[in-house]
């Protein structure tokens, strides 16, 4: 098992692959975090499949 720090580095970096996410477009915290929980479901279903 991976330490934490590592974890979390790993999932940041993931989300350079999402150009929206690689920079802070939005106005509202509210829609920044949506685009975020789309992509961990996204990521999530792409190491289901």
């Amino acid at each position: 098992m991976l330490p934490k720090r590592w974890l979390v580095e790993r999932t940041f970096g993931w989300f350079d692959w999402y150009r929206r996410l690689s920079k802070d477009y939005e106005i509202l915290p509210e829609t920044t975090e949506a685009f975020i929980y789309v992509t961990m479901i996204r990521l999530m279903l792409k190491q289901l499949a």
